[in-house]
């Protein structure tokens, strides 16, 4: 698992604007960084380059090319709303593999048993235990897990998954049919396994395995997706380019 402080580093984003102002700027070619110290409430431009590295390495960075047209579309699109931030937080969970394995130890057990608050010591034992087995976060002191414990939650609250100050409250997002179809057609372009019932990602989709197949079968997705199931066997080929489908109608 290879470990770094974007968990920490981006919890502390005090506005995600900035991604779409790093979008503009590096993906698009458009000039952009001189805008962002003035944009946000980052004074520094010590503090612009570490939120920089951590935004490109963790939200714009893309598995392959489908990957980066859909979410390219969604940021050019809509900016920073409610279901482009959803997107990122499947992306960031791509390239970032301890908030991956934040999100699987700890977020995803809590939302799945239906429970109502994620506590800020549940991360900390969570990264205290990692911190065993992983030399990286062995170098960490106590203060830093303590720190990068409560800005993940912080994290997941900026991506409309968590509220509340203090206490920290699950959100259950329901998805729509669009949202629904975004999350196949990007779980289609990084998951490696042909059964998809299979792939880690499954939890991504906040259905569990059941009601997920049920709704992928639907006949009004037909038009989008070519789908073969058999069982405990799911197979899904996406019909439409993936610039298209942010855009299609549903």
């Amino acid at each position: 698992m290879e470990i770094n402080s974007d968990v920490n580093i981006l919890g502390s984003l005090p506005d995600f604007n900035l991604v779409s102002v790093f979008y503009k700027a590096f993906i698009l070619n458009e000039e952009g960084y001189e805008q962002s110290s003035s944009y946000t409430k980052i004074k520094t431009d010590k503090s612009v380059k570490r939120f920089e590295k951590a935004i490109r390495e963790t939200f714009l960075r893309f598995k392959n090319s489908r990957l980066r047209i859909l979410i390219g579309e969604s940021l050019e699109t809509d900016g920073i709303s409610d279901q482009t931030r959803l997107i990122l937080f499947w992306n960031a969970s791509f390239n970032n593999e301890l908030f991956a394995y934040l999100n699987t130890v700890v977020f995803f057990p809590a939302f799945y048993s239906g429970r109502l608050i994620i506590k800020q010591d549940e991360v900390s034992a969570c990264l205290k235990e990692l911190r065993l087995t992983k030399k990286k976060l062995q170098e960490w002191s106590e203060s830093t897990l303590e720190l990068t414990a409560s800005k993940y939650l912080t994290l997941l609250k900026k991506f409309t998954l968590l509220e509340g100050k203090a206490k920290k409250s699950i959100r259950y997002p329901y998805l729509s049919d669009k949202q629904f179809m975004l999350f196949v057609y990007i779980m289609a372009a990084v998951e490696t396994k042909p059964n998809l019932l299979e792939s880690c990602w499954l939890l991504y989709s906040f259905h569990e395995t059941k009601v997920f197949t049920e709704r992928i079968l639907q006949k009004k997705f037909t038009k989008y997706i070519s789908v073969t199931f058999s069982g405990n066997n799911l197979t899904v080929t996406p019909l439409i380019d993936y610039k298209e489908i942010y855009h299609a109608s549903f």
